[in-house]
């Protein structure tokens, strides 16, 4: 019997913290100063931190979910709060703005189970998690932009900085696309692996009482 009831608790488990941690990536999504902290002269986002964890704690499933409804909101705020913008286009195909954010959690779950039975130290599994999740959502958006949309994303890019007064010398679509991306993805691991552990280890030291 208690076989029986082990699976819809389970479930019923999953369904919670996908709903909770989807329910943050909406919140950061629709909350453009939380989703976006700015720290000159980077810009970190956060919105795809609850993926991650949901991928950690509750397996692939479940993250590629949370990760679905993280790229949704994130293709309604590029229809809706950032309609005006030049660079917004890109955000409303969902080979950018979803795709990528699905596999964020499948990505980090893989990396994190890896590293845990490598070196069966679950601070560096998850950080080794938030530093997988974070470059598949960097490299993946950015990938797809530079794949689909290049050279109109660079001709808004500089039709951008030109209406701020801006003078911008393209040498290479690549180089507008993917320049910054270093010093950003760099601090949004950071920023990842900083949230990702206390909450990993919180809800697991939660769940052996």
């Amino acid at each position: 019997m208690e076989k029986s009831n082990l699976k819809p608790r389970m479930n019923v488990r999953r369904i919670a913290v996908a709903g909770v941690l989807s329910a943050i990536s909406v919140i950061l999504s629709l909350t453009p100063s939380l989703g976006y902290i700015p720290i000159p002269p980077i810009t970190i986002t956060t919105m795809h931190i609850p993926v991650i964890i949901a991928a950690i704690l509750e397996g692939p499933v479940v993250g590629g979910m949370v990760g679905l409804i993280f790229g949704l909101s994130s293709m309604y705020t590029a229809a809706t709060i950032f309609a005006g913008w030049p660079t917004a286009f890109p955000f409303l195909n969902p080979l950018v703005s979803v795709l990528p954010r699905i596999l964020i959690g499948v990505v980090a779950y893989y990396a994190y189970v890896g590293i845990k039975k490598l070196f069966k130290v679950k601070s560096a599994a998850a950080v080794a998690g938030a530093v997988a999740g974070t470059l598949t959502n960097t490299i993946g958006v950015l990938g797809m932009i530079y794949i689909l949309y290049a050279q109109r994303y660079v001709d808004a890019v500089v039709q951008s900085a030109k209406a701020q007064g801006q003078t911008m010398v393209v040498k290479s679509l690549f180089a507008v696309i993917f320049g910054g991306v270093f010093l950003n993805a760099v601090a949004e691991i950071v920023m990842a692996s900083l949230l990702c552990i206390p909450v990993v280890f919180a809800v697991e030291r939660i769940r052996k009482r």
